[in-house]
């Protein structure tokens, strides 16, 4: 499984229509002989308005959101298609989509809509579940199911459309510095490409550490991720029959499903697994904070072979084929790990930028938010041909006045209080538990006798630790 593992691939080759030294497609207001990557060098007077990096959800967004205003803007991508080298649970919010592409979004390659949500607490031999179905979003749903390797395709075409040019296989191995100021990109063949503005949504980027490799005024532009800033997620996609999928998991044809576990689920470290239905497979993975596995020494196939053997979970998966395995690091820093998300030259979306919702899973709606958000500054940097720092910390205010900072702040001590009190993921759900299984078991006890025998459990074993942690996880998510 290792060789399948997409983290940081940085053995992009040059492609087929590119060996001849000119990018793929143009804009319309951007003459062909002026798009050279090969042999041919860009000068600075043929530079772009800007240079989007990374095609995930936060770099088409903003590619297309400045294309559709006509910015001349590339887009590049390290793997031979976007989507490729993208990973991301599984879940796509249409609302933030139709934000950016009109009624257009009716037409993307989606999975299911989520009719039903299901929260588990597992323990070793139980789990103790909230379920809500809710039969509004057969008519107006607002979420659904979603492979990357099919979506982002489909979301990059839209920005080709309104006149991005995509160039796939091209990794960028460093920003270009001068006098202090982001001017433009160096790929891995050697070639340079400039622009008024960069838009980073490489991801966590790890493996080329583009923020962390920039240093402006002595300083870089990212400071290095500390192991427990960093999740270690995995996934894999399991093919089943439409009609197993909508048996197992009481679905009507054609409508989804998503189960988010926590506790036993992850092996007691801070993160959560989860099951979503697409048409015709299963998204089941999961993760938690590489420092954890780091100090447990547990690999992620580790997490994922025990979740799939729960016995809550492995009669949902029998017969299912592992067609697809999948390996990722995503943000988990909280708002305390956000970066300076804009400078001279630059602004960082998405990951990049740490913008992720551990509490609820949600990352692609905030990469999607922010990198329309970056186009705007863009599109009004350029109507003024002012792009100084001053000028793109437009973004940032942006960012403060949405709902993205809201929520980075509302829930930026959750992941330290999992982090620093894991009791709540492993002792405390046994004890509710053991709990539950003696109220609702009938054995010839008296309902007196049980509730007295279940608070002295709960007193002895949780006490007032117990009280305290609960309303410490009340005021972290408050």
């Amino acid at each position: 499984m290792r060789g399948l593992v997409r983290i940081d691939d940085l053995s992009a080759q040059l492609p087929h229509h590119l060996r001849h030294g000119r990018l793929a497609g143009s804009h319309s207001t951007c003459k062909s002989d002026q798009l050279h990557l090969g042999f041919a060098l860009v000068g600075d007077e043929e530079k772009f308005d800007a240079i989007v990096v990374g095609a995930g959800p936060a770099g088409t967004a903003a590619a297309y959101t400045m294309a559709k205003a006509g910015l001349q803007v590339v887009l590049l991508e390290r793997g031979p298609k976007p989507g490729s080298k993208n990973v991301m649970g599984g879940i796509l919010y249409n609302h933030y989509l139709e934000e950016i592409v009109g009624d257009v979004w009716k037409e993307a390659p989606l999975e299911r809509p989520i009719i039903e949500e299901r929260r588990w607490m597992m323990t070793p031999k139980a789990y103790i579940g909230i379920d809500y179905k809710n039969l509004r979003n057969r008519e107006h749903p607002h979420s659904f199911s979603v492979l990357r390797a099919r979506f982002d395709p489909w979301f990059a075409e839209q920005a080709e459309k309104v006149g991005a040019v995509v160039v796939p296989e091209t990794v960028v191995e460093r920003l270009l510095v001068k006098n202090n100021r982001v001017v433009g990109v160096g790929t891995g063949r050697g070639d340079d490409l400039y622009a008024d503005v960069v838009v980073v949504c490489e991801g966590i980027g790890l493996g080329v550490g583009l923020l962390e490799k920039t240093v402006i005024n002595g300083k870089p532009l990212r400071r290095k991720l500390r192991a427990n800033e960093v999740a270690m997620a995995v996934k894999e996609i399991m093919q089943l029959d439409p009609g197993l999928i909508e048996e197992r998991f009481n679905c009507e044809a054609g409508e989804g499903c998503t189960i988010e576990c926590f506790g036993d689920s992850t092996m007691g470290m801070s993160g959560f697994m989860f099951i979503y239905t697409n048409k015709d497979t299963l998204s089941v993975g999961g993760g938690a904070l590489l420092s954890e596995f780091n100090d447990t020494l547990r690999s992620p196939n580790d997490l994922m072979e025990h979740f799939k053997n729960h016995p809550s979970v492995k009669p949902l998966l029998r017969g299912a084929e592992t067609v697809e395995y999948l390996a990722h690091l995503i943000p988990e820093g909280g708002y305390r790990g956000i970066p300076k998300v804009y400078g001279p030259g630059y602004l960082v979306c998405g990951d990049a930028a740490m913008l992720s919702n551990p509490v609820h899973r949600e990352g692609s709606n905030l990469a999607m938010v922010s990198g329309r958000l970056a186009g705007e500054t863009v599109i009004h940097a350029k109507e003024t041909e002012d792009f100084s720092e001053r000028r793109l910390r437009e973004y940032k205010g942006k960012l403060d006045n949405s709902w993205i900072m809201a929520d980075m702040r509302k829930y930026d001590k959750a992941v330290p209080l999992l982090e620093h009190n894991p009791q709540l993921l492993t002792k405390y759900p046994e004890i509710a538990d053991r709990a539950l299984d003696e109220f609702f078991r009938v054995d010839g006890t008296s309902k007196w006798e049980k509730q007295s025998k279940i608070l002295k459990m709960v007193r002895k074993e949780g006490g007032l630790k117990m009280i305290w942690d609960t309303l410490k996880a009340a005021w972290a998510m408050k």
